[in-house]
Parts: C-alpha cells; structure tokens; sequence
C-alpha cells in the first residue's frame, strides 16, 4: 500500500498527533488498520474489528433515529426529558462529549462515532450525517442546519484499489461558535477556524480561515466577521 500512497492524497506512515487523540476517546476498535485509519493510510475497510465497530454505530443510529417515548411512559412526556435520555445516548456513542446541552436531531447517521468530538453547546438539525473514519472535530456553541454532511473518508480515484476496499480518510475540524447552513457539505482534510458562517449549499473543499463567512461550490470567503473573545 505504501508505494500506492505515493500516488495519492494518502499519508505514508501513522500520524502519532491522530493516534495520540483516540486514546481521549472511547468505544475504539484499537486494531492496526484502525491507526492506519485514522492516519490517513490506505487501510482495508473490512477489517473485523472495524466492521463490528460500523454494525455497532448502526444499530446505535436504529433506535436513536427511531424511538419516541409512547404515551405509557409518563415521564418521558416532554422535550426537557426527551432531551436527556437523547444525551445519554450520544454519550454512549461519540467518542467525547462536552458538557450536558449536545441536542442533534434525528435522523443522525455517522460511521463509528467513536471517532467524533463535541463541544458544549452543540446544536444540529434534521439528517445530520457524519463519515467518521478520520477523527471529526467539532468546537463549542456550533450550529448546523439541516442536511450537513462532513465526509472525512475517501476513495482512491484508481478502480482496482476500490475493488479491493481498500479506503483513505483524512480528519475535519470545526473551530468555536461555528454556524454550518443546511445542505453544507464538507470534505476530507477540511479545518474552519472559529467564528465561521459557512452559507447553505457551500462545498467545503478547503480549509476557511477563522471569522469568515464562506459561501458556494466550493466555497469562498466573500467576507470577515469581527472576532471575540
């Protein structure tokens, strides 16, 4: 596979940073292809351990997409307590979670959540979905409208290499107090720095730089924002 990367976007050799930040993290599938994963190296997706890992974030996403409390169970009967058996779920499934005001609309659909980091305050609409092969990096008081999609796993353009399952990924990071409009979609490798608007329909394809408003396919900053504390 190494001779292979030196053809694409993927990395060489593991990235001890990304290593280093799963072990925060909990509900890894530790195994070898999983570092290769998370480092960005070409990696076979069908591993065991990382296919028990995606069964298990399906059937999580199943009954979190599905339940709603019936009329019996009396003291889920309003937002604040549906809100709060929501909470415990997602602490069960991503990786890290900070504080108690994480509110994500379902549907949600992610691929391991394990590898996903939320700050405090974070909101997301409707059809929220989530390719979690890289670490995914979300900051505090970030919203998102509906139909956000952040990809940060990849393919290699050559057909052989997809026959073979064989995949790459490449982390995403979103700074503080991010608003993320609806149908945004961002790719592999991306980083958008605090304070951003990212308008809805943008493609996000490379990084934004902090306090900007970003808009279009792919995005572009159109204008900046005044930065606080």
């Amino acid at each position: 596979m190494a001779d292979k990367a030196k053809s694409t976007g993927a990395a060489e050799s593991k990235n001890a940073e990304q290593i280093a930040l799963a072990k925060s993290l909990h509900q890894v599938p530790w195994c070898e292809q999983y570092e290769r994963m998370i480092s960005g190296m070409l990696y076979d997706a069908f591993a065991p351990e990382l296919a028990t890992a995606r069964f298990k974030a399906r059937a999580w996403c199943n009954r979190y997409n599905t339940y709603f409390p019936p009329p019996e169970a009396i003291e889920l009967q309003s937002h604040e307590a549906l809100q709060k058996l929501r909470m415990d779920w997602l602490k069960e499934l991503i990786g890290a979670t900070k504080g108690d005001e994480i509110f994500i609309e379902p549907p949600f659909y992610v691929d391991y959540g394990c590898n996903i980091s939320l700050g405090e305050r974070f909101y997301a609409n409707f059809n929220l979905t989530i390719l979690d092969c890289g670490l995914v990096t979300i900051g505090n008081r970030c919203m998102f409208g509906p139909n956000v999609s952040i990809y940060a796993a990849t393919h290699e353009t050559d057909v052989q290499s997809r026959r073979d399952n064989i995949e790459y990924a490449k982390p995403v990071v979103i700074g503080d107090d991010c608003w993320i409009g609806g149908h945004v979609v961002i790719l592999p490798g991306v980083t958008i720095g605090n304070g951003c608007t990212i308008a809805a329909g943008a493609v996000v394809s490379r990084d934004i730089p902090g306090w900007s408003v970003a808009m279009g396919q792919p995005a572009k900053v159109v204008k900046s924002v005044k930065p606080i504390d």
